[in-house]
């Protein structure tokens, strides 16, 4: 099973499960845990090949979506969560749709960072130019590349800083895996049934996160279900970038749907009891 990581308020509250994105773990939520842990139950999962999960067995030849939903829902079973709101980051956003395919049921509500439905045209050039140098190169000269391409600002260097150096715990064939996942997603989006499954979503993005905004804006807009919210003066890593204004967002949007749930359970009506006939 994928590793995991908790902190436990009690059985009254939700479960919130953060899902990290490519070259990064649970770490990269370090600036969301001291104030969710004040209203949700939280689970940090480590994805294959990342972080405490480097050793996952058994070893695929390739990731999908469902397969990777599928090493979720493990950790959800083992630890009796029926159903829970959902955080994810970059990539981890693609794991989230993929859970919007394969495991609706399972799913509260999502908070979608930095998210990726699919490639700009600069972005499938650079796609495939990585893949066609990535068994000449060291993987890490990729990866700091990207990162650069990604959050190329000043403001950018904290998030850019801390995924590289989380980078470099991935081995390079998971990389290589994980490289040829991301060549799929754009074939996962379109497949989610937002008719059949209303399940709340907002996605937060940054302004400066010229890749993946505009797919996102454009994406969205038939999604019944779905908010986009756009932080100003923000790169791609929005959660730890603009961490404030993320956290006071995704908050806000969990406690919401906590409360909406409250009101849609029935009160039981007070049993009228018959008076005794003597």
């Amino acid at each position: 099973m994928l590793h995991y990581q908790t902190h436990v308020l009690g059985p009254d509250h939700d479960w919130v499960v953060f899902l990290h994105g490519l070259g990064g773990n649970s770490n990269i939520w370090y600036k969301q845990v001291k104030e969710f842990k004040t209203h949700f139950n939280l689970l940090f999962i480590d994805l294959k090949g990342h972080g405490g999960s480097v050793d996952h067995r058994p070893e695929l030849l390739e990731y999908t979506a469902e397969v990777l939903t599928e090493d979720v829902v493990k950790v959800l079973d083992f630890l009796s969560i029926e159903k829970a709101h959902f955080a994810g980051i970059s990539l981890g956003s693609v794991i989230l749709h993929g859970m919007h395919i394969y495991a609706p049921h399972r799913i509260k509500s999502m908070i979608l960072g930095g998210a990726i439905i699919r490639f700009t045209r600069f972005a499938r050039v650079l796609l495939k130019t990585g893949d066609l140098i990535k068994g000449l190169v060291p993987y890490m000269w990729l990866y700091k590349l990207f990162a650069w391409i990604l959050m190329p600002k000043k403001h950018h260097q904290q998030s850019r800083n801390l995924f590289i150096k989380e980078a470099k715990k991935l081995r390079r064939k998971e990389f290589i895996r994980w490289y040829k996942f991301a060549s799929t997603v754009p074939v996962i989006y379109p497949q989610i049934d937002t008719e059949k499954y209303l399940i709340p979503k907002t996605y937060i993005m940054g302004d400066q996160d010229y890749m993946f905004i505009g797919p996102v804006r454009e994406d969205t807009v038939n999604d019944k279900a779905a908010t986009v919210h756009v932080i100003e003066k923000c790169g791609h890593v929005c959660n730890i970038e603009k961490y404030k204004e993320f956290n006071r967002v995704a908050i806000n949007f969990f406690k919401e749907r906590v409360q909406e749930e409250k009101k849609e359970v029935p009160v039981p009506k007070p049993i009228r009891r018959l008076a005794t006939i003597g």
